[in-house]
């Protein structure tokens, strides 16, 4: 072993983790890897992709709000008890923290956040999970009126800097918690 001392051990320290960084692909996109669970759909959008449980359905263009660039539907009952969607550029912001305050801005009233926490999502380094709660109107074939229903968005900015945000409402009981993990761990910026 070669001990070495002063500026020469510093540089050769640095030049040695350098090195290792860029071997290992350290940064921002390999942060963390997308994870597609096998015989799960997934929505595909310019900017985000992000797998879907066995039992939702995909929306079609026509069928989606206007905003989403991406939907998929859980029904049972003929009531929709499970969504995620998938809007792109819907705030003008330059931070996943500013892309948070706007996805939680777009929380019906009457919701409660439960929390703001940064997130770990493939393909970008700066990405926030917002939780929040809600109780069902029964309107629009939702849950029935008065069903809890808890939300979770991912949100943050794309490669050409677009925010994005993937949101994920399910009825309580509908959706464990190791599957909402799978989600959001599917979860891949563009």
């Amino acid at each position: 072993m070669i001990i070495r001392t002063g500026r020469r051990a510093m540089a050769a320290v640095g030049a040695a983790l350098l090195a290792s960084a860029v071997l290992t692909g350290c940064g921002g996109e390999d942060a963390a890897t997308a994870v597609v669970p096998q015989g799960w759909g997934e929505l595909r959008t310019a900017g985000v992709d992000v797998a879907c449980p066995k039992g939702f359905k995909e929306q079609g263009a026509g069928e989606r709000s206007r905003y989403n660039a991406a939907a998929a539907t859980l029904t049972q009952g003929g009531r929709t008890v499970g969504l995620i969607t998938v809007q792109l550029d819907f705030t003008n912001a330059d931070s996943a923290e500013e892309a948070a305050i706007g996805a939680e801005a777009g929380v019906q009233l009457g919701s409660t956040i439960e929390g703001t926490k940064d997130v770990e999502i493939a393909g970008t380094d700066d990405a926030k999970r917002v939780d929040f709660a809600f109780t069902s109107s029964g309107e629009e074939n939702t849950p029935v009126a008065g069903t809890r229903v808890h939300g979770t968005i991912v949100t943050g900015l794309d490669s050409k800097d677009v925010t994005f945000a993937v949101r994920i409402d399910a009825q309580k009981g509908v959706l464990d918690d190791a599957d909402l993990r799978r989600i959001i761990e599917s979860i891949e910026v563009h």
